[in-house]
């Protein structure tokens, strides 16, 4: 497999979905050390491509400047090289082994996990004999079920505590008079008693 000089937003978001690992060269024509790196880029690319599951691209940031900007490419050469489609690690300037080794890592990490799975496989999977019901716990059940378990693990009234506690701590922390503060505060736990104590006086 070789180098696919990119020409469209699309075509590299084609190439993002197909394989795992995407490296891409953003350069220019008349940028020096953009020359001088590309025979690396290109034996990298030589040795390390692999069908679903490693890829390398180049970008000339004049001709596809949106897809530059999206990128934040402001130097060049900068590589970006994308797992899954998101970015996993960024280069800039001419650093042949800064390059090599941040190439041979995705691609020894791409060869330990399986080619991307074709658009056919991208759904959500389903339980064996469970219907229509999905096979991931959704998000809301989930926090439902930690809200729960946390529950069952605090004494009744905790969480009430702990909020009057902070309350009455910010209501002191920025008074005057923080005894006043407290003791007037409808956070504080004995406001009863401090009335009936007060009328007492």
């Amino acid at each position: 497999m070789t180098i696919t000089p990119i020409t469209s937003a699309s075509q590299l978001n084609t190439i993002l979905s197909s394989s795992t690992y995407v490296v891409a060269d953003f350069y220019a024509d008349w940028c020096g050390p953009c020359k001088a790196i590309a025979p690396v880029f290109s034996q990298l690319a030589q040795a390390e491509s692999k069908p679903g599951k490693m890829a390398f691209v180049k970008i000339d940031v004049d001709s596809q400047q949106s897809i530059a900007r999206q990128y934040g490419v402001s130097a060049m050469p900068t590589f970006l090289i994308f797992k899954n489609s998101s970015v996993n690690k960024t280069l800039r300037g001419a650093d042949p082994n800064g390059l090599r080794s941040a190439v041979l890592a995705a691609s020894a990490d791409a060869a330990k996990s399986g080619a991307k799975a074709s658009v056919s496989f991208q759904t959500r999977g389903h339980v064996l004999g469970g219907g229509d019901m999905p096979s991931r716990v959704q998000r809301g059940d989930l926090a439902e079920q930690g809200r729960a378990w946390i529950a069952g693990l605090l004494p009744a009234g905790f969480m009430d505590a702990v909020i009057r506690f902070l309350g009455l701590y910010v209501v002191t922390l920025f008074s005057l008079d923080p005894k006043a503060a407290a003791e007037n505060s409808v956070l504080n736990v004995g406001q009863g008693r401090v009335d009936a104590a007060k009328k007492r006086r």
